[in-house]
């Protein structure tokens, strides 16, 4: 498998219940090293994220239009889905992030509102609620990819069978938005996070709370740095990737992340998206 990241690959781990579990375990593991970025760094990078952002919402101002108006000509609802994602957390790794309220469960990070076009009926989740439902055993956490894991787990996902074919029949997206999620033009609106400072241009994909449950306690390490529109398990597979996969791309990238490796991987995601590897 091709790598941007210096040095040898992280070793798969065996399949796990999830953090939950691993948080009961009393098995100590190895500490992952998350080395900070220095002030330059930051500042650089920030720079980056506000000017890249900027042009790419200028450019595209008649396209997202055009966005627009497909979407509520296509079905009733909003242009825009809001989605809770999970953010960086900047406590210690042992320390949960509890939000605002005491009594709150472990939310793993910040939450922060993630901007995507609207690609699902406006009442899927009330239509379909056994989609909802967040359920996965190990196996489908080691085999299935993620993005077929996440929508119907349909059977001829399976071995041998590429993962659209499963997709194609997830009946939450509307017609408008089969072909925003093809194109990833689903993911325009990504930028304003990037201006807000909820996201990097380059860093792992901010996830949801109930997938999270599921993470094996070291790929925790991937909610200390600041989430991205792109990352290293974009440019390496993206949704063909299983959910075991996504974690090790984005945590050797945690590892490993420097503006040299942030700049590698928004040049190969430009070569990604064009051909559409791993959209769905």
């Amino acid at each position: 498998m091709q790598r941007l990241g210096d040095g040898a690959r992280l070793h798969a781990a065996a399949p796990s219940m999830g953090a939950a579990a691993h948080a009961a375990s009393a098995e100590p593991e190895p500490a992952i090293v998350t080395p900070p970025r220095g002030r330059l760094a930051h500042a650089f990078i920030r720079t980056i994220d506000v000017a890249v952002a900027s042009a790419v919402l200028v450019a595209t101002a008649p396209l997202l239009i055009a966005i627009a108006i497909l979407i509520k000509r296509d079905s009733p609802g909003p242009v825009l889905f809001r989605h809770v994602r999970i953010g960086a957390n900047s406590r210690r790794r042992d320390v949960p992030y509890r939000g605002p309220h005491r009594r709150a469960k472990d939310l793993y990070g910040k939450p922060f509102a993630l901007y995507k076009f609207r690609t699902m009926y406006a009442d899927a989740r009330e239509r379909f609620p056994e989609l909802y439902e967040y359920r996965y055993d190990p196996h489908e956490l080691h085999s299935m990819p993620i993005k077929v894991l996440v929508s119907t787990k349909n059977p001829a996902s399976g071995p041998g069978v590429q993962p659209a074919a499963g997709l194609l029949d997830d009946p939450r997206l509307t017609r408008v938005g089969r072909w925003l999620r093809r194109s990833s033009l689903d993911e325009l609106p990504n930028f304003l996070n990037v201006l807000r400072g909820d996201m990097h241009l380059v860093g792992p994909r901010p996830d949801i709370y109930e997938n999270i449950r599921y993470y094996e306690r070291r790929h925790l390490a991937k909610l200390e740095v600041r989430p991205g529109v792109t990352g290293l398990a974009q440019v390496q597979g993206r949704g063909n990737l299983s959910f075991h996969e996504t974690n090790e791309w984005d945590l050797e990238y945690v590892q490993k992340r420097s503006v040299w490796l942030d700049l590698r991987i928004l040049a190969k995601t430009l070569w990604v998206s064009v051909r559409g590897d791993g959209a769905f």
